[in-house]
């Protein structure tokens, strides 16, 4: 191959994988009804966000996960790796608060989902979710030198409750993306189930195992059990797509929304699942095109 054909390639993996980071985000926001989330219904629990703000959030994005793609590529896990994804992370972040007029709609997207395009960025193009996921939280073993020193939400949370939080989740590869959204996303395309009612089992299926500390923060313990509860009460309905999984779902919708508990870790988290699962459908599309990949994680 000659240069000029590796440097197209090169450019357009990067572009690819901003483009299917961005798509995760788009869809996840779309999907509806999602319980207490913002959706096509409206903004659920969040005072301050909609669906239009999540739309500007995504797609201001996508220069920060093509930049990150760019400098990952094809490189090693690292200290100086793991702190310049940091610094655009940061700047990406700041990108997005304009964008929405200062509202936070993505930062915990900006880390998830953007440790895994740079886990993605630094595996050949075949590579699967699970190897995707185990090279991002290599990357997020290494400390951030140049974080805030000011403590988030979730820092706090995890520190009340003794839970792992959005950092354990990338320091363990991801395994509710992995070993939660993406089989439950898979089992229910292979039962012919529409694409909405699998992804809404796939955020089922995380809420019933996470330890959301959006949940935590707004609602306390109380209303995280309520949560994973109610998330399995609907799969053991049968998910989404049936009439009783459909009506525990909107039971659990009308619950947290009476106590203004939003689960957004969550949502992070079926964004990645769907980021790894778009970067899959793409690149598969690019290498074999009108066909689709097997399912599969290993």
């Amino acid at each position: 191959m000659q240069l000029g054909s590796l440097t197209l390639a090169y450019e357009n993996r990067t572009a690819h994988l901003a483009a299917s980071a961005v798509d995760a985000l788009l869809k996840e926001a779309e999907l509806t009804p999602k319980p207490a989330l913002v959706d096509r219904r409206g903004s659920g629990a969040h005072s301050d966000l909609t669906l239009a703000r999540m739309y500007r959030s995504a797609y201001s994005l996508r220069a920060m996960f093509a930049a990150m793609a760019e400098i990952a590529s094809d490189r090693m896990p690292s200290q100086g790796l793991r702190e310049q994804l940091a610094r655009i992370g940061r700047e990406g972040e700041r990108t997005m608060l304009v964008a929405t007029g200062g509202f936070n709609a993505h930062r915990g997207a900006i880390w998830s989902v953007g440790l895994l395009v740079a886990g993605a960025a630094m595996c050949r193009a075949s590579a699967t979710p699970r190897e995707i996921a185990a090279q991002a939280s290599k990357l997020a073993r290494f400390p951030d030198r140049y974080a805030p020193a000011n403590e988030s939400h979730g820092s706090q949370v995890c520190r009340r409750y003794r839970v792992q939080g959005a950092r354990g989740e990338a320091l363990d590869g991801f395994p509710h993306v992995v070993e939660v959204g993406l089989p439950a996303l898979y089992e229910s395309r292979m039962k012919g189930i529409s694409e909405t009612h699998a992804r809404l089992n796939a955020l089922m299926a995380i809420m019933s195992h996470l330890d959301d500390t959006c949940l935590l923060h707004r609602g306390g313990m109380d209303a995280l059990s309520a949560a994973k509860k109610g998330a399995r009460a609907v799969l053991i309905a049968g998910g989404s797509s049936t009439s009783s999984g459909m009506r525990a779902l909107w039971a659990l919708d009308l619950y947290l929304l009476s106590c203004w508990a939003s689960p957004g870790g969550s949502a992070d988290m079926l964004a990645a699942t769907l980021f790894l699962d778009s970067y899959q459908q793409r690149t598969w599309e690019t290498q074999v095109p009108n066909s689709r990949p097997l399912q599969g994680l290993s």
